[in-house]
């Protein structure tokens, strides 16, 4: 920060390893902060267990979950010109993304979990509960057990299937819930469906501000927000959140893509380490090889193991 003020340069910052007073003291010297998050194509292993991005965005207004505020990402969405080429680019690219089966940490395997037939099915989006996007974004709601009852009171007949978030999942970060407290409010966990192939099979998906309501959007999936993410706000998702007032154009589905995927972030090619477009970066996590293990990416990996472990006997023992 004395760096950055003496040679009249921004400072950039992860928002969520910063003090509230380091933010007060850049604004009271008059120093520009740059907040830094991961990008939406982010890699073929997950944040939380230290794989690195390969994609970031960085935002000298607000960030883009944090809703209570304007962002670059908001007045891009909510002013850009969208040219016809720049569209025609969003629309190869959602097609590529979609035909790829590639989400933010890459390809999925697993099987699919079964369906009911003839019964309406929706799919409920747990999310990491300490991230900064649940407490900015989340319009409210406290947590993933908050969101799977509102989700019933919003689905009262429906078969609801809850996925936890994969960091969650890991034992590497805060939101897990017993089975016992999902199922009163859902009828099944999911934890290995494919999960663009498992959003494609159900009628409806509920998030909260979860970028899998994008990903289904993408892939022209009914989505129900119940907080308030980038992507909501612009007439493509049901939203159930009070609209923040510096939303409310109408988008297209490949305008938003173009500014979420193409205008927005910024992409490093893990393969030769230069800068790309995301076109490059569906195409590395779209290809079979493996993501690169460290020594460090591995204890943080046993890290959770034993984190999920330690959590699943204390329920076990608490009945």
């Amino acid at each position: 920060l004395r760096r950055a003020a003496r040679q009249g340069s921004a400072l950039a910052v992860w928002p969520s390893r910063v003090t509230p007073g380091t933010m007060e003291e850049a604004r009271r010297q008059g120093v520009t902060v740059a907040r830094v998050e991961d990008g939406f194509l982010r890699s073929k292993g997950l944040g939380a267990a230290l794989h690195p991005p390969g994609s970031v965005v960085i935002d000298r207004t607000g960030i883009y979950y944090d809703a209570r505020s304007p962002s670059d990402m908001e007045a891009l969405l909510a002013s850009c010109v969208f040219t016809p080429a720049l569209e025609r680019r969003a629309a190869r690219l959602r097609a590529r993304i979609c035909a790829s089966g590639v989400t933010k940490y890459g390809r999925e395997g697993g099987r699919m979990i079964g369906l009911p037939q003839g019964r309406r099915t929706v799919l409920a989006v747990g999310q990491v509960e300490d991230d900064l996007s649940v407490e900015y974004g989340g319009a409210g709601v406290t947590g993933n057990l908050d969101l799977l009852k509102r989700v019933r009171g919003a689905e009262p007949d429906a078969h609801i299937v809850y996925r936890p978030h994969p960091d969650v999942q890991a034992g590497l970060r805060k939101g897990h819930l017993s089975d016992a407290a999902v199922l009163e409010q859902a009828d099944a966990i999911d934890t290995g469906s494919p999960l663009m192939e498992l959003v494609q099979a159900v009628d409806e998906v509920h998030v909260l501000s979860s970028l899998t309501g994008f990903e289904a959007l993408m892939r022209g999936r009914p989505v129900t927000v119940h907080g308030m993410p980038f992507y909501a706000g612009w007439g493509l998702t049901r939203d159930l959140a009070a609209a923040n007032g510096r939303r409310g154009r109408r988008l297209t589905l490949d305008q938003l893509v173009a500014g979420a995927l193409i205008l927005y972030p910024r992409y490093l090619d893990p393969v030769t380490r230069l800068p790309c477009g995301p076109e490059i970066m569906v195409e590395r996590l779209a290809s079979g090889a493996p993501a690169p293990v460290s020594w460090l990416i591995r204890l943080r990996t046993l890290q959770g193991k034993l984190q999920r472990f330690m959590t699943l006997s204390a329920e076990y023992f608490h009945g």
